[in-house]
C-alpha cells in the first residue's frame, strides 16, 4: 500500500469519527489570529507571550491562564468588550509545528489546532513516495510523544492537534524508507558479526 493510499484511508477513518471532546490551554508560542470587526489595530496574528498572555495594541495585556482553545474566541470577545463596545470578535489558534521528513515541502507550519494530524501533513504537500507513513511519529525535544498504535488510533478517531496535546516547536516526522533506525540495527549486526564468527572458531579448534 502506497504512503498516499495509507494516509487518506486514515484521514478518512478520522472524517468519519466523532472527534474526542476536550483540548488543552491555550500555550506560550501559540499563534493567535485575531479579527475584530471595524478595528484594524486589533486585527492581526499575535504571538502568546509568557504567562501566558497576549499583548493587544492600545489595550495592552490580556491574561490567557487557564483559557482553553476551544474557548478562546468566547473568552476574548468578554474580555474586549470591557474597552470596546460590543465587539465582533473572531479568533483561531494556530500551533507552529515542524513537518519534517520525507513530505513534499518539509518545514515549519503554523496549522489551526483544531485540525486532524491528516491535514497537517497535507499542508506540507503530503508524503513522498519513499515514505513509510506507518512509522509516523511526534517528537518534542527528542522525545518520541506519539507513534505506533497510539499514534494511530488517535488520527483514526479524528482527534485534532489541540486534543493530542500539541505545542509549538513539536515536530512530526515521516520516516525514509530504510531510515537510519534500520541502518543503526544492520550496522550493529555488522559490527557484531565478525566477533561471533571468530567466537565459533575458536570453539570449534
Amino acid at each position: 500500500m502506497s504512503a498516499r493510499v495509507w494516509l487518506l484511508l486514515l484521514m478518512l477513518a478520522g472524517a468519519g469519527a466523532v472527534r474526542a471532546q476536550g483540548g488543552g490551554d491555550v500555550q506560550v508560542g501559540d499563534r493567535i489570529l485575531l479579527q475584530v470587526e471595524g478595528d484594524d489595530s486589533l486585527t492581526d496574528t499575535f504571538t502568546v507571550e509568557a504567562g501566558p498572555a497576549l499583548k493587544l495594541r492600545a489595550i495592552g495585556t490580556v491574561s490567557l491562564a487557564g483559557v482553553r482553545r476551544a474557548d478562546l474566541e468566547s473568552y476574548l470577545a468578554r474580555e474586549l468588550a470591557k474597552y470596546l463596545r460590543n465587539p465582533v470578535v473572531h479568533a483561531h489558534v494556530l500551533v507552529r509545528v515542524a513537518i519534517l521528513g520525507e513530505v513534499e515541502h518539509p518545514g515549519f507550519y503554523a496549522v489551526p489546532a483544531d485540525l486532524v494530524l491528516g491535514d497537517a501533513l497535507m499542508r506540507a504537500g503530503g508524503p513522498t513516495r519513499d515514505s513509510r507513513v506507518e512509522r509516523l511519529r511526534v517528537e518534542r525535544d527528542r522525545t518520541v510523544i506519539w507513534e505506533g498504535e497510539r499514534l494511530r488510533r488517535a488520527i483514526a478517531e479524528g482527534k485534532t492537534l489541540d486534543q493530542m496535546g500539541l505545542k509549538a516547536g513539536d515536530q512530526v516526522v515521516v520516516p525514509r524508507r530504510g531510515d537510519p533506525e534500520t541502518k543503526f540495527r544492520v550496522l550493529a549486526i555488522l559490527v557484531t558479526l565478525p566477533a561471533a564468527v571468530y567466537g565459533l572458531t575458536r570453539l570449534f579448534h
